[in-house]
């Protein structure tokens, strides 16, 4: 186990620090986040203090909570130069993103916020991961900048070529992933000195710590009962036939997979979904709207939150038949009459209680999608509604991976295309920053 110190400056790919965060506290490491106010304006200073149990600081003149201390430290009982305190306590100092201004800061030695003051004052090992768009990262200035900084001792970790934050810009500036910076710091650490002079490769992220490796998972779930429905009904026309849809159930799998993991106590109502499931998830399987409807009403009460995953048919037939229908029976044509089912969400949400957490999902086609989300959350009376574009034949249903955008009542977070088991834990980052949120309303 590590103490990291992050610096996170002003980029659109201040986003992956997330979800470096998660990863690197689920492989037992504790994490104290530094923001530039630039870079709040891409990740607000909640969600990292939701992930990482401790203040986030971003101005110098601030007081820290915890008087520099790590979620692992006791504090002290003075209160020290954050700037000081805080790289005193580390094992490591990662910026990433790193902006080219902040690099230039860096490179000349200046202090002017809290960032750049504790980078001048660590004596622990640095590394940097700049990003930026290709041309200011090719400028030479900014060249002669990351050269400065290797000369001194950082460990530098080049960014990768790809789609950068302009919509149509492709080239070198990207962000490493996650994993990578996560890999890096542990090879810097374990060397016990500044480290590599050259960024993690691609083979070395596949080592990087996962819920499927020797790491043990953030159990920041721990004491919540986590309701999760999957996969899709099928709506009988007789006893052979019926009217369904293409649900898999990975996605919901995937969620009730990942929020066991990490300490929930999950139920599972699954639809048709001929995934297996661990022994440890109560699953309940279903194959109707109405037997859906019924499973989650008894469930719902105790649940604290629900995770509405499934596909559920909006109409069925009015009069199936108890038998198969003949086609010498149905002559020509068969002509189905069909009734609304009941809207389950809906009804949740009636029932819902103080400190309950209900998130919806839309399966949308093509343009209006996000539109259609938000109008959902509003009237749904959700906390957050996730959103995936059907009409992409990658991703989604039959597919074992998902890109969505995940709407809040403040805040959309696109999650980029990814297996659904990383798209189920972006989505239970967002619980626990809702909760957080939440429980500071209601403390106010």
């Amino acid at each position: 186990m590590a103490r990291v110190l992050l610096g996170v400056t002003g980029g659109i790919a201040a986003y992956k620090s997330l979800e470096f965060v998660r990863l690197a506290t689920g492989a037992g490491h504790v994490v104290r986040v530094i923001q530039t106010a630039a870079s709040t304006r891409f990740v607000g200073t909640v969600s990292f203090a939701a992930i990482t149990g401790a203040p986030v600081l971003i101005d110098e003149w601030e007081r820290d909570p915890a008087r520099g201390a790590f979620p692992d430290q006791t504090p002290p009982v003075h209160d020290p130069l954050s700037h000081l305190q805080l790289v005193h306590n580390a094992d490591v100092f990662l910026i990433a993103p790193l902006s080219a201004n902040t690099l230039a800061k860096l490179a000349t030695g200046q202090a002017d916020n809290l960032l750049t003051a504790a980078a001048l004052a660590c004596r622990r090992p640095l590394v940097i991961a700049p990003a930026m768009n290709e041309a200011m990262y090719e400028h030479p200035a900014t060249q002669q900048n990351v050269e400065t900084l290797r000369r001194r001792g950082a460990t530098v970790l080049e960014p990768g070529t790809g789609r950068l934050g302009s919509p149509g810009e492709y080239g070198l500036g990207r962000l490493p992933d996650p994993a990578d910076l996560l890999a890096a710091i542990e090879r810097v650490l374990a060397a016990g000195t500044a480290g590599p002079r050259s960024s993690a490769t691609s083979d070395t992220a596949a080592n990087a710590h996962s819920t499927n490796g020797n790491a043990t998972p953030a159990r920041d779930l721990d004491g919540l009962h986590v309701l999760v429905t999957a996969g899709g009904t099928r709506e009988p026309i007789d006893s052979v036939r019926y009217i369904g849809n293409r649900s898999s159930g990975r996605m919901g799998v995937a969620l009730a997979e990942e929020a066991q993991n990490r300490g929930a106590r999950v139920t599972l109502i699954a639809a048709n979904v001929a995934l297996e499931t661990r022994d440890e998830i109560e699953r309940i399987d279903v194959e109707t709207a109405a037997q859906l409807h019924d499973a989650a009403l008894e469930q719902f009460p105790a649940a604290d939150v629900l995770l509405m995953a499934a596909a559920i048919a909006d109409y069925r037939p009015a009069d199936p038949h108890h038998a198969k229908i003949k086609k010498t029976e149905a002559g020509g044509n068969l002509e189905l009459r069909l009734e609304r089912t009941d809207d389950v969400l809906s009804d949740l949400t009636s029932r819902r209680r103080p400190g309950q957490l209900l998130v919806g999902f839309a399966a949308e086609h093509g343009e209006g999608a996000l539109d259609y989300g938000r109008d959902k959350l509003r009237r749904k009376d959700l906390d957050a509604v996730v959103v995936n574009d059907i009409a992409r034949a990658d991703i989604g249903f039959d597919s074992a991976e998902n890109e969505v955008t995940i709407l809040t009542h403040g805040e959309e977070r696109h999650v980029a295309k990814a297996g659904k088991d990383l798209v189920a834990r972006a989505i239970l980052d967002m619980i626990l920053i809702l909760r957080s949120s939440s429980s500071a309303r209601v403390s106010s």
